[in-house]
C-alpha cells in the first residue's frame, strides 16, 4: 500500500511541477530559517568543546545590591571569589575571569586592536581549550605574578604570520608579555578573547579588595548533581557578603546559573528573584517559531487545496468504487509527508551550508554552528508536522466530496 502512494504521488508531483516547486520552496526556507536559529541557540545553551564542562558548573558576573532608595547592579569584583566563594564546600573549583576589554597590541611597528582577558589558574582548568603549541597558565604563573600570555590562532597569524608565535613577546599597553601558548579559536561566552593572560598581571592590586570589578565567576562541581548544593550555599555565602560589605546595602543578591538561566537572568532582567525567567524566555522562543511556521503552513494548505481540487474526477471515480473517507484522507496526507520530507531533506542541506557560510563569513568572530543530531531531529519533526496539518485539512475536505458532483466537475 505504502509502495503505491509513493508511486502516486511522485506521478501527481511531477504533473504538476509548478505547485511542486511553490512547496519545496516554502518547506525549505521556513525549515532553513528554524535550524539555523535552533542550531545556534543549541551551541549558546549547551556548548560541546571548550565549554563542553558546562553541565557540572554555574556562573555569575554580576552583585546586585539595594536598599530604600537605591539599586545598584554591578560587575562581580575579586574580593568575592577569592574571598568568599572559593571557601564554598560543594564546589570543586572556583575560576574568575575579566570580561574581555580591548587593548592595543604593539608589534613590529604596528598596532593591532585585540580582545584580552585575565584569568586564574583554575580558569583553565574548568574550560577545555585545545591547546596549538605551547601550554596554558599554571598555578605557578598566577601566583608569582608571571608576565605570560597564551593568544589564539587568528591573533598569531595577525602577529607573526607563519612564525612560530611561542616564545615570542609583546607590548600590550606597556606591558610586556612572553607567549607560552597558541590555543584554537573559539567564541563562547566566558571564552572568546585574543589574548589571555594572569589576573595576577594588573598594573594595581587594587583588584583583590574590591567587591565589585568586572569580573565573572565560574563554580564548578564534581557533577551536575552537585549544582542546586551549590546554589543553597551560595544563599548562606550571599548572607555574610552582604553583613561584611562596607557600604552597609539592605539587601544582596547573588546567583549563580547554568547557561540558559545566566542568559535568561539578562534578558528577563531578574537580578533580585531566584527565578531566572527561563521558562517564560522558552515559552517565548517556542511561541515565536510557531508563529513562524503559521504562514507557510497556510500557505500549504492553500497550495493543497488546489491542487486536490484538481482531483476531483479521481476522488468521484475512488468513492464510486467503495472508497472511504479515511482511505482518502490516509492517501492525500502520505503524499504531502512524502513531498514534506523531501523538502525536508533539502532543508537540512541548505541548513548544512548556511551554518558553513556562517562560521567562514566572520559576521561574528570565531563562531563555529553545526549541525548536530539533535537539529536534525528537529529538521525531520518539523518536516513531519508540516505534511500533517498542512495535508489533513484539505484532504478532508475534499475526501468528504459528493462522488456524483466530483465525477461531474462541479464540486
Amino acid at each position: 500500500m505504502l509502495k503505491n502512494y509513493f508511486q502516486i504521488a511522485c506521478k501527481v508531483y511531477m504533473r504538476r511541477k509548478l505547485f511542486t516547486a511553490i512547496n519545496l520552496l516554502c518547506i525549505v526556507l521556513t525549515m532553513v530559517v528554524l535550524l539555523v536559529v535552533t542550531a545556534i541557540l543549541q551551541t549558546t545553551f549547551y556548548p560541546t568543546g571548550v565549554e563542553g564542562k558546562s553541565v557540572r558548573f554555574l556562573q555569575t558576573d554580576a552583585i546586585t545590591q539595594s536598599s530604600k532608595n537605591n539599586t545598584m547592579r554591578s560587575p562581580l569584583g575579586y574580593k568575592v571569589i577569592d574571598q568568599y566563594l572559593r571557601k564554598m564546600k560543594t564546589v570543586e573549583k572556583v575560576a574568575g575571569v575579566t570580561g574581555p576589554e580591548p587593548v592595543s597590541v604593539y608589534q613590529r611597528d604596528s598596532v593591532n586592536e585585540v580582545m584580552m582577558r585575565r584569568a586564574d589558574a583554575e580558569y583553565w582548568q574548568i574550560l577545555d581549550f585545545k591547546v596549538l603549541s605551547g601550554r596554558v597558565p599554571d598555578e605557578g604563573d598566577v601566583k608569582q605574578g608571571r608576565f605570560v600570555a597564551v593568544i589564539n590562532e587568528s591573533t598569531a597569524k595577525k602577529l607573526f604570520g607563519h612564525e612560530a608565535a611561542v616564545g615570542k613577546k609583546i607590548n600590550v599597553g606597556s606591558q610586556h608579555f612572553e607567549i607560552i601558548g597558541v590555543v584554537e579559536d573559539v567564541m563562547h561566552l566566558n571564552a572568546y578573547a585574543d589574548i589571555w593572560v594572569p589576573v595576577t598581571t594588573f598594573p594595581s592590586s587594587q583588584y583583590r579588595d574590591q567587591y565589585t570589578g568586572d569580573f565573572t565567576a565560574m563554580l564548578m562541581g564534581k557533577s551536575a548533581a552537585d549544582l542546586p548544593m551549590i546554589k543553597d550555599e551560595l544563599l548562606q555565602v550571599v548572607k555574610q557578603i552582604n553583613a561584611d560589605e562596607p557600604n552597609h546595602w539592605e539587601h544582596t543578591y547573588l546567583w549563580a546559573d547554568g547557561k540558559l538561566d545566566f542568559f535568561a537572568r539578562g534578558i528577563m532582567n531578574r537580578s533580585e528573584v531566584a527565578d531566572s525567567g527561563a521558562a517564560e524566555l522558552l515559552a517565548g522562543v517556542v511561541l515565536a517559531m510557531l508563529l513562524f511556521m503559521l504562514l507557510p503552513a497556510l500557505n500549504l494548505v492553500n497550495l493543497n487545496s488546489g491542487r486536490i481540487m484538481e482531483r476531483a474526477a479521481e476522488i468521484g471515480v475512488r468513492k464510486a468504487f467503495g472508497a472511504s473517507s479515511r482511505e482518502l484522507v490516509k492517501q492525500f496526507v502520505m503524499e504531502n509527508i512524502l513531498l514534506c520530507l523531501f523538502g525536508g531533506a533539502l532543508g537540512l542541506v541548505f541548513t548544512k551550508l548556511t551554518l558553513i557560510w556562517l562560521s567562514n563569513a566572520n559576521l561574528v568572530p570565531y563562531m563555529k554552528v553545526d549541525l548536530s543530531f539533535m537539529v536534525f531531529v528537529y529538521g525531520f519533526a518539523i518536516a513531519v508536522v508540516f505534511g500533517v496539518f498542512s495535508g489533513v485539512i484539505p484532504a478532508w475536505k475534499m475526501s468528504r466530496l459528493d462522488p456524483v458532483l466530483a465525477l461531474k466537475g462541479t464540486a
